[in-house]
């Protein structure tokens, strides 16, 4: 049944609507026959991934996540836990006979049944009553048939000897004889049973809270990604209607330029829908795998006895430990409105109609050769003066602000570029472009880190990852040097575009304010980065 499957779950919608049962295989859609479990937590059938490894890895056929699979088998390891509840499950549907009158109970009847683990045979309410109340079974250990104990958990199989202790060091079970071979340091690490167990159940609802909270920040994660992506659609369809109205007014001149807004728009968007869709998938392969994760601890609670819990739930603990502290993009890393507004466009729209229309200049352009000014790194630049557009500071940290926002030095930079013209200035613009959206991402990494330590000093009133701030101001530290040479790197590029900003008003126009708002940018990074 499993080689016809080998494309992962389509869509979104899909995994919302996908069964999430424990024991049912999510390729095969029957119950679990010998499962294995991924590096991304999720349980396949053996023979439903058999076949699918390449070079000794194996991608996950939910979420695409690669697992390295070992042996000649091709396959990752079987899944104990959930093996133990396939197994538990299976028992609970055998027709049980009464060991005692052979009567056969129905399934539902099976909650009126007892097993005297001593005797290890099954027993019916009736003759536990009148058999079993003897005095001659008094030491016998009688439970509900669902708590029964398996032959293999009550013995130790090295010795052959019933269970006493529990080690917290090696999270194993002792016999007496397992107990006497133990070293003295390793003997006060021994609990009994009892004890282990309480503490045991304690541990594992403290991991199903941590995953619960996991689960609730996801659900809320994937409402806010949806609503911002209908959000951007939005947006989008606003602007692009917006631009196609002020459009309608203009001649024909207009043509070329209306089509090289739309094509800017139409980017940014896409670039953001895509952007949300990918985050909208991971943590919607991520939600089956907690609710699935749950399900399974409340299984395993209901129908594990102590040994049973002892055996396997330190594994179940650390498995649901794991997922928690798994990297999960749970904030969109980017605002879902547009970067650019309406006035921009008729900015835009009017520079293109000046040498039409015959506008007076928008702004008189008078250049001067100032002293050179001393950038951070001790070297020297002559600085182009333009009365509307204040001079660059003669420190990074503490000169006057460039005032070009970064919303028109996105839709002027894509226009230029979009121009198609091979010049310095435009492969300058196509190389800070890229330098400047990964310093954003750092800066935006870091200013999430604060918020998440922000939000833990809010609820807890005290920092639960206080050695990551350690970490941050080192990080804070590298990207203030990154972002002052970058800085350093673009300002030692003025005297060569000087040259070319003299040989049109327009063109200098345009550079210019593209410049001026590029180190605008940096500064802006800088504060970010220094708040």
């Amino acid at each position: 049944m499993a080689g016809g499957i080998f494309s992962p779950l389509g869509s979104c919608s899909e995994l919302e609507k996908a069964n999430c049962h424990p024991l049912v295989c999510l390729l095969c859609h029957e119950p679990y026959q010998h499962p294995c479990l991924l590096d991304c937590y999720h349980n396949f059938c053996a023979s439903c991934l058999r076949g699918r490894a390449s070079d000794g890895r194996l991608r996950c056929p939910l979420c695409g996540h690669p697992s390295v699979v070992r042996g000649g088998t091709g396959l990752p390891p079987v899944d104990r836990l959930l093996q133990f509840l396939v197994d538990s499950s299976a028992d609970s549907e055998e027709d049980v006979q009464c060991a005692n009158c052979d009567r056969c109970c129905t399934k539902a009847e099976l909650d009126t049944m007892y097993f005297c683990n001593t005797c290890g045979q099954p027993l019916c309410a009736p003759c536990r009553e009148e058999t079993h109340r003897a005095r001659m079974f008094a030491r016998h250990e009688i439970v509900s048939l669902s708590k029964r104990t398996k032959d293999i958990h009550k013995k130790c199989p090295l010795h052959e000897e019933p269970y006493i202790m529990f080690s917290t060091e090696k999270k194993s079970m002792l016999c007496i004889n397992c107990f006497r071979d133990m070293q003295g340091e390793s003997r006060a690490h021994c609990i009994d049973i009892e004890t282990a167990y309480m503490q045991g159940c304690q541990r594992l609802d403290q991991a199903v809270m941590a995953v619960k909270e996991l689960q609730t920040s996801t659900r809320e994660a994937i409402v806010l990604l949806k609503a911002m992506i209908e959000e951007v659609r939005n947006s989008a369809s606003e602007e692009e209607a917006a631009i196609n109205s002020l459009f309608s007014r203009m001649q024909e001149q207009l043509s070329e330029r209306k089509k090289t807004l739309l094509k800017a728009v139409q980017s940014q968007h896409e670039e953001k829908e895509k952007a949300f869709k990918e985050q909208l998938a991971h943590l919607a392969s991520l939600l089956p795998t907690l609710q699935v994760h749950l399900v399974t601890c409340s299984a395993f609670l209901s129908s594990a006895n102590k040994a049973e819990f002892l055996d396997l739930g330190y594994q179940l603990m650390e498995r649901l430990q794991r997922i928690v502290k798994l990297p999960h993009r749970l904030r969109p890393a980017q605002t879902s409105k547009g970067e650019t507004c309406l006035h921009e466009y008729r900015a835009e729209f009017a520079r293109c109609l000046e040498p039409l229309l015959m506008l007076p200049p928008r702004r008189s352009v008078h250049f001067t050769v100032a002293s050179p000014c001393r950038l951070p790194g001790g070297q020297c630049s002559k600085t182009l003066m333009v009365p509307s557009c204040p001079p660059t500071s003669d420190k990074m940290s503490t000169g006057p602000m460039v005032k070009k926002p970064t919303m028109h030095r996105y839709i002027s930079t894509k226009v230029l570029l979009a121009e198609g013209r091979e010049t310095p200035f435009a492969e300058h613009c196509r190389n800070y472009e890229n330098t400047y959206r990964m310093l954003q991402m750092e800066i935006q990494g870091l200013k999430d880190q604060v918020q998440e330590l922000h939000r833990d000093l809010t609820k807890h009133h005290s920092l639960i990852k206080s050695e990551i701030m350690s970490e941050i101001l080192q990080k804070s530290l590298q990207m203030d040097v990154q972002i002052a040479a970058h800085y350093s790197a673009v300002e030692m590029m003025r005297s060569v575009f000087e040259e070319v900003w003299e040989e049109t008003y327009q063109r200098v126009a345009n550079e210019q304010e593209i410049y001026e708002a590029q180190l605008h940018d940096l500064l802006q990074l800088r504060q970010e980065n220094s708040c």
